[in-house]
């Protein structure tokens, strides 16, 4: 039998495939020595200057005919005859510049990594990403952490030049480690003042100078001591939390019925992410349809948030918070009376054997990690009076489906949230969001006997 095709029209088939599968495939980064020449090079370069860099970035530097940057970042470079244009914190300056140059070849100059609160984020932004190449250097921030040694996957990282410095302590508030860039006005002098005068003294300091040149020091000490103390205006500041130490919580004055700020209420610690935020909270709370007289059960109250809130709405009512871990129980104690309520009552013990005894809840909300919370969920359920309310936070789709299943068969009316949030950062004069992780809210309304 002979082939359909021969192998030439085989092989022109295959060559015509490999063009239409091309098509759809677009080249965004090549090697430094083959980029086209109207590209801009974002080049991060550290205190050891033009030594620093890599042989193709220093020729890079040194082919380039329009220098941009900082006065301090082009001292590090030669300049010979060619053009240099310093900015300082006006980049539109140097948007202007680039926007006009089409033929000359332009490097731009930053500190250490320039997509790492560096100037390449804002030039990509106002510009276009495909006019840009960018070839880091370490950053500070990463040489910091790692003189101190300490991962930063998990901190909060943030430029003093672009927040205002109670911003940031009061996020710092609830952060396990927190990392600075200063300014020469929101020094680390400054810094530690504004969380001594909050009562946030539980970090351990470091103060990293000038790294990477030969004068570098990192410094380590408790905020007390850096209050009083000067360093060099180039640093950087880690704050590392100590161990154990519950937050101390914002003031009290003008605080809310509910959906209050998660650093109004003592959070237990190194077991953060206990406590039910504040949009979720809210949300939750409306679910549970609360009256000024309603009976309500918290179960795993954790830090015991929601069943403070709780407390303020039915306040002529009955709230008991349930959990078995006794530093919790002492927290929950503590934020009601930061709070003042009266009527809510802290039991000790596993669900559901602690809640033998108790008057039959109107409402009840379930925090659920675990893989217990479908059973737990059910029984708690069975405990409601005719049409009360059940409303359970899970984070895993797992738990979403097992606990819905589980509702569905005891004839409930079950209403599900996906809640998405993403909280708003400020990156130089533009306002961006980090997104936080789906969490799901389920509400179950017990049928009437029939």
């Amino acid at each position: 039998m002979l082939p359909l095709t021969s192998p030439t029209q085989a092989g022109l088939e295959g060559s015509l495939r490999r063009i239409r599968t091309r098509k759809r495939v677009v080249i965004v980064s090549q090697a430094l020595g083959t980029t086209p020449a109207h590209k801009v090079h974002i080049v991060g370069i550290g205190e050891d200057g033009e030594e620093g860099l890599t042989g193709p970035v220093r020729q890079l530097v040194a082919a380039a005919e329009i220098l941009i940057g900082t006065a301090q970042t082009l001292s590090r470079a030669t300049r010979g005859n060619r053009e240099c244009l310093i900015v300082a914190d006006d980049y539109e300056v140097a948007v202007d510049r680039i926007a006009r140059e089409t033929r000359k070849k332009i490097v731009v100059l930053t500190g250490g990594d320039p997509l790492f609160y560096g100037i390449a984020r804002y030039l990509c932004d106002r510009l276009g990403k495909d006019r840009f190449v960018v070839a880091p250097h370490v950053s500070s921030m990463q040489l910091a952490f790692a003189r101190v040694k300490e991962n930063w996957d998990d901190a909060y990282l943030v430029n003093l030049a672009t927040l205002d410095v109670d911003r940031v302590v009061e996020r710092a508030r609830s952060a396990e480690k927190v990392g600075l860039f200063t300014t020469e006005l929101r020094t680390p002098a400054v810094v530690a003042r504004a969380l001594l005068d909050r009562k946030i003294d539980y970090f351990v300091a470091y103060i990293c100078e000038n790294l990477g040149s030969p004068d570098e020091r990192v410094t380590r000490g408790e905020l007390t001591d850096i209050a009083g103390s000067t360093f060099a205006p180039l640093n950087v500041m880690i704050l590392v939390r100590k161990p154990s130490i519950p937050d101390r919580p914002l003031d009290m004055a003008g605080h809310r019925l509910f959906g209050n700020p998660d650093e109004c209420f003592l959070q237990s610690q190194p077991k953060r992410g206990l406590l039910t935020s504040m949009e979720i909270r809210a949300i939750a709370l409306a679910e549970m349809d609360l009256g000024p007289r309603s009976v309500i059960w918290d179960v795993g109250a954790g830090s015991g948030s929601v069943a403070v809130e709780a407390a303020q709405i039915a306040h002529q009512g009955q709230v008991f918070a349930i959990e078995v871990d006794p530093e919790d129980i002492l927290l929950i104690q503590s934020n009601a009376q930061r709070f003042g309520v009266k009527n809510l009552t802290t039991i000790a013990g596993q669900a559901p054997d602690a809640w033998n005894g108790l008057p039959t809840p109107d409402s009840i909300f379930v925090g659920g990690t675990g893989r217990m919370v479908s059973r737990i969920s059910q029984q708690a359920f069975e405990q409601l009076r005719e049409r009360g309310r059940l409303v359970i936070n899970v984070g895993s789709i797992e738990n979403l489906a097992s606990v819905r299943q589980i509702l569905h068969q005891l004839g409930a009316e079950v209403t599900i949230r996906m809640v998405n949030l993403a909280l708003s950062t400020e990156q130089l004069d533009s306002v961006r969001f980090e997104a936080r992780h789906p969490t799901f809210l389920i509400s179950a309304i017990k049928p009437a006997a029939r």
